[in-house]
């Protein structure tokens, strides 16, 4: 039996700079890193992908504002729905032409994901998860009026939207992506943190107004799987405290212990670094198993040991 290698890939990863974030830009950006899962996957791994989609869902919402004289808006929940199918059709199909490349007969395939999340989560109380573009007191007022959104000015940058983030508490489709792994699929699911659910008394699903965080819901996927290794890719090789100070110093391994002390002394950046290693240290207090925190060029020599900053129990 092949080990499980669960891939957590930010939606930033697919666009490189402001000058290239066209489609076909990003196409060419999942080739390059589709390269890298290519080669864990020729050594040997099963892998399970998932990615970001935070600018990709600001696109969707900016053409859904421009064209809302003549078109309806669209929903928050199908904004992540239409970003999974997207993201996992250009991943599909650099992954499927790399494995080819390289001789290998496997098969990629995308799984819109939901994940389910509780109402009394404390992140509903309280929204704090920009969205969508800026814009003037007036318009904001009347989208508080109209449509019951939550907006705050922004350091003076204009009025937006802000939604809850919350914790997943449970993948909806966790046995299809099991079935796929054992059939010896490369999944690709649980895109932008999955798309947010919650089950009514009578036990259906409805999609709910919010935002997920993708290393929450990696985190999720992993564990809920018998993942031997929760891989989160970042900009960087390895995680760094003090960063960018004289005394900076990069981190090889450390324990969960270690992190959490490093949290709370404030080393790393909200909305950057910080959710990453929440992330790993929930998933590494929920499988015992490592996770590895590295660049997708270094996937491979992470998982060897060479490189990466490794968070252990």
């Amino acid at each position: 039996m092949s080990p499980l290698a669960v891939i957590a890939v930010g939606g930033n990863a697919l666009i490189h700079d402001e000058r290239h974030k066209t489609v076909h830009d990003q196409y060419l950006a999942a080739v390059e890193g589709m390269r890298h899962v290519g080669e864990l996957i020729e050594a040997g791994w099963d892998v399970v992908i998932t990615h970001g989609n935070g600018p990709q869902v600001g696109y969707i919402l900016r053409r859904s504002e421009l064209s809302r004289h003549e078109l309806h808006e669209v929903p928050l929940d199908s904004c992540g729905a239409d970003t999974q199918g997207a993201i996992g059709y250009m991943f599909q199909k650099a992954l499927g032409n790399e494995l080819r490349h390289r001789g290998i007969v496997r098969q990629a395939v995308t799984v819109v994901t939901q994940v389910l999340v509780d109402l009394n989560d404390p992140a509903f109380r309280k929204p704090s998860k920009p969205i969508g573009s800026f814009m003037s007191e007036a318009d904001a007022r009347v989208k508080m009026a109209n449509d019951g959104w939550t907006m705050v000015e922004d350091a003076g940058r204009g009025w937006r939207r802000v939604v809850a983030s919350p914790r997943p508490v449970r993948i909806i489709e966790r046995d299809a992506i099991q079935a796929l792994i054992d059939e010896g699929f490369v999944v690709i699911a649980v895109g932008g943190g999955g798309i947010p659910v919650m089950e009514t008394a009578q036990g259906d699903l409805v999609g709910v107004e919010a935002v997920i965080d993708k290393d929450f819901g990696g985190a999720l996927i992993s564990s809920s799987l018998p993942t031997d290794v929760f891989l989160i890719a970042t900009a960087v090789e390895k995680v760094a405290i003090n960063f960018n100070k004289p005394n900076q110093k990069w981190l090889d391994a450390v324990t969960v212990a270690e992190a959490k002390q490093y949290l709370s002394e404030g080393h790393f950046a909200p909305g950057s670094m910080k959710p990453k290693i929440e992330a790993a240290i929930d998933f590494v207090e929920r499988a015992g198993k490592p996770a590895i925190i590295t660049s997708l060029e270094n996937l491979s020599r992470a998982v060897r040991g060479e490189t990466g900053t490794r968070i252990v129990p």
